[in-house]
């Protein structure tokens, strides 16, 4: 639901009633992963996708009778050969929906959402959890928790079960996931068993280009396409303008090092080093190879490849830390534009990030949605 959250947060500020309508779980191949949503107002507006267009027409006919009866329902949509023309999946796999009405007159929930909503848009850091199947008068229940242990809302039906989520949550949160839970109602194995999703609202991960070239200017508007808050960073400032980059979140004039040493950067922060300048790029990727980030590429020939790793053994990296550098950045492309190689590195950037080969799809026969496989191991507390 907080993919959506920009256009939820309008509708609640206006008063509108909606139902909205979350992917909790995927089983197989299927194009939205646990969180992704969609929702109808009252006047039949509709915004969002749960599934690419497969099931979206029988999706936003629960959301209307939700609302219209201000009933929760869970529904699954799957694909059947038996059942060629039925309501499915074409692409073989197995969804869960949660529909929730979000109307005035039912505060708990509303005002809980709300505050998840407004957070998610104004990118605070927080952790929605909502009960997915279990006792009626349980299920569409939510928790919102912050970074700090702040809780808003709660289940109600043991407190043991409110405490329990909210660390489990602030865990996801930390990771800045999305998952489902499986809890015991009184918050252990005891009671009947719960299904909870859990959505993290953090703000956007960090893209840092360093080296202010005209590829990197391609790169800028890549990053801001795949959600990155993007920095660039040079020590030249007639390079390093706001009228070069003008897609950049932040331009800083400054040694690359010496910005990366007192920036903050975490475990979704990819660096992408554009220099190809071994006074710029030796003590940048030394400090860059040490950081706990997701991904740390370097432009360049090969040949200023191995004399740049020369240069960052003989500075102390490891042969382990050293593996951890993509260089030549990029994915084999064939690449000549600026805008093409950006691509390129997206390309790199999204597959480490997902799980992805590189390779064609085409002839293949492992899973096209990595995450499917990912999430089909979701959390479980005992």
């Amino acid at each position: 639901m907080l993919d959506i959250a920009d256009e939820l947060n309008r509708w609640g500020e206006r008063g509108l009633d909606f139902a909205v309508a979350t992917v909790v779980a995927v089983s197989g191949s299927a194009p939205r992963q646990p969180g992704a949503a969609l929702a109808v107002d009252s006047a039949g507006t509709i915004i969002g996708s749960v599934s690419g267009g497969c099931v979206e027409g029988a999706v936003y006919e629960l959301c209307r009778e939700a609302l219209d009866d201000g009933r929760t329902r869970l529904q699954r949509f799957g694909y059947s050969d038996a059942e060629a023309f039925a309501v499915g999946l074409t692409c073989g796999g197995v969804i869960d929906i949660l529909v929730t009405p979000v109307r005035s007159g039912d505060r708990a929930v509303r005002d809980v959402l709300a505050t998840a909503l407004t957070a998610a848009a104004s990118g605070q850091a927080a952790a929605l959890a909502r009960i997915v199947s279990g006792p009626a008068g349980l299920v569409g229940r939510a928790l919102l928790v912050r970074p700090d242990g702040r809780r808003q809302g709660g289940f109600g039906a043991h407190p043991e079960l409110d405490r329990v989520v909210a660390g489990e949550a602030l865990a996801l949160l930390d990771a800045g996931r999305t998952a489902t839970l499986e809890i015991g109602e009184e918050g252990s194995r005891c009671g009947a068993p719960l299904t909870l999703l859990v959505e993290s609202s953090v703000p956007a991960p960090r893209m840092i280009v360093f080296g202010a070239i005209d590829f990197a200017s391609a790169l800028v508007r890549m990053g801001k396409f795949l959600g990155y808050h993007v920095t660039v960073c040079d020590a030249r400032p007639v390079f390093t303008t706001a009228a070069r980059f003008p897609d950049a979140d932040e331009i800083v004039v400054e040694w690359p090092h010496h910005y990366l040493e007192r920036t903050d950067v975490d475990a979704r922060t990819v660096l992408c080093v554009l220099t190809h300048d071994p006074k710029f790029d030796v003590p940048l990727l030394h400090l860059a190879l040490r950081l706990p980030v997701a991904y740390v590429g370097a432009m360049g020939s090969r040949r200023t490849h191995l004399d740049r790793n020369g240069r960052l053994r003989e500075a102390g990296l490891t042969a382990t830390e050293l593996a951890r550098l993509r260089s030549p950045i990029g994915l084999d492309l064939g690449a000549r534009t600026p805008e093409e190689v950006a691509v390129s590195i997206a390309a790199e950037i999204v597959a480490d990030r997902r799980g992805g080969s590189g390779v064609r799809l085409a002839g293949g026969h492992t899973p096209i949605h990595h995450d499917a496989a990912t999430l089909a191991r979701q959390v479980s507390w005992s």
